[in-house]
C-alpha cells in the first residue's frame, strides 16, 4: 500500500478558503438568479390592444345631402311627399274642369306652395291648354277630390315612380303615367344643357308638356330649323334645329308639329 505525506497545514486552509468562495459566488449566482425571476414575475402584463369598433355611419339627411352634393340639391330622397294647402280659382271658359294636386318630395329644398303657384300660373296663363276653350282646370288639396298629381321628385324617386309604369328615365328625365306627372328635379333645377332660353321658359315647357300627356297628346317633331319647338317636342333631347317654346297656343292659335312614334 502507497503511503502519502501528511498534509501541510497551510495547504488545507488554503483549499478551504477556496471552498468557501466558490460556496459564496454560487449563493450570489442563485440569489441573483431568483431575484430577476421575482422581477419578471412582477412586472404587470403587457396591455392588449383590442381594435376599437368603427362608428355607425350615418345617413345624412335630405337638406344635408343637398348642401354636400356639387349639384346643390339631393339626388336621392325619402319618397315622402308634401301637398300643397289650399286651391286655386278655376281657370279657362268652358269644358270639362280637370282637378290637379301639388306634392313635393322632403327633403328636395323646395316649398310645395312655391313650386304649387308656378304649376297654377303655367296651366292657367292664356297659351296654355286651356286656350283650347275644351277644357278647365283647378288645383285642390284633396287627393280624392283631383284628377291627377303633379309630383317633384328627386331623380332616384321620380326614376322608381316612372318605372311602376315601365318608363325608365335613367333618372333624367320627367314622366307621365296615367293620373302621375312626374317632375324630375334635376331637370326643374337646371333644365337641359344647351337650351337656349332661361330656366323658366324650361319649367314652363315640362310642365305643359307633361300635363299635356295627362291630357291626351302625343309627342310631335320640329316642323323646320329656326321654327319654335313644339310644346310636345321631347325638348329635354334636343331641339333639332327648332327653337325653344313652352307654350301650346302661339299668338292665340294651336301650335304643332308632326306626330313622332313616341308617346
Amino acid at each position: 500500500m502507497t503511503s502519502y505525506p501528511p498534509e501541510r497545514p497551510g495547504l488545507r486552509r488554503m483549499r478551504r478558503r477556496r471552498r468557501r468562495a466558490v460556496l459564496l459566488l454560487a449563493m450570489l449566482l442563485a440569489a441573483v438568479g431568483g431575484a430577476a425571476g421575482i422581477t419578471r414575475l412582477s412586472e404587470p402584463p403587457r396591455p392588449v390592444r383590442v381594435p376599437l369598433a368603427a362608428e355607425p355611419t350615418l345617413m345624412p339627411d335630405a337638406d344635408t345631402a343637398a348642401a354636400a352634393s356639387p349639384t346643390g340639391y339631393p339626388t336621392a330622397g325619402p319618397g315622402t311627399f308634401a301637398v300643397a294647402d289650399g286651391r286655386s280659382p278655376v281657370r279657362g271658359h268652358a269644358g270639362p274642369l280637370r282637378r290637379y294636386r301639388i306634392e313635393v318630395e322632403h327633403g328636395t329644398g323646395q316649398d310645395a306652395d312655391a313650386f304649387a303657384a308656378t304649376v297654377d300660373a303655367v296651366l292657367g296663363d292664356p297659351r296654355s291648354w286651356i286656350a283650347s276653350g275644351e277644357l278647365r282646370v283647378q288645383r285642390v288639396p284633396e287627393a280624392a277630390a283631383a284628377d291627377f298629381t303633379v309630383y317633384l321628385a328627386t331623380p332616384a324617386t321620380s326614376e322608381r315612380m316612372c318605372a311602376e309604369g315601365g318608363l325608365h328615365t335613367e333618372r333624367y328625365t320627367s314622366c307621365r303615367l296615367p293620373g302621375r306627372v312626374v317632375l324630375n328635379l334635376a331637370r326643374w333645377m337646371t333644365a337641359v344643357p344647351d337650351y337656349g332660353a332661361p330656366l323658366d321658359v324650361y319649367r314652363t315647357y315640362v310642365v305643359n308638356h307633361e300635363v299635356g300627356h295627362e291630357f291626351g297628346e302625343l309627342h310631335q317633331a320640329c316642323p323646320r330649323p329656326g321654327a319654335p319647338a313644339p310644346v310636345m317636342q321631347q325638348q329635354t333631347y334636343g331641339l333639332d334645329g327648332c327653337l325653344p317654346n313652352a307654350w301650346p297656343y302661339v299668338d292665340g292659335a294651336r301650335y304643332s308639329g308632326e306626330p313622332t312614334d313616341g308617346v
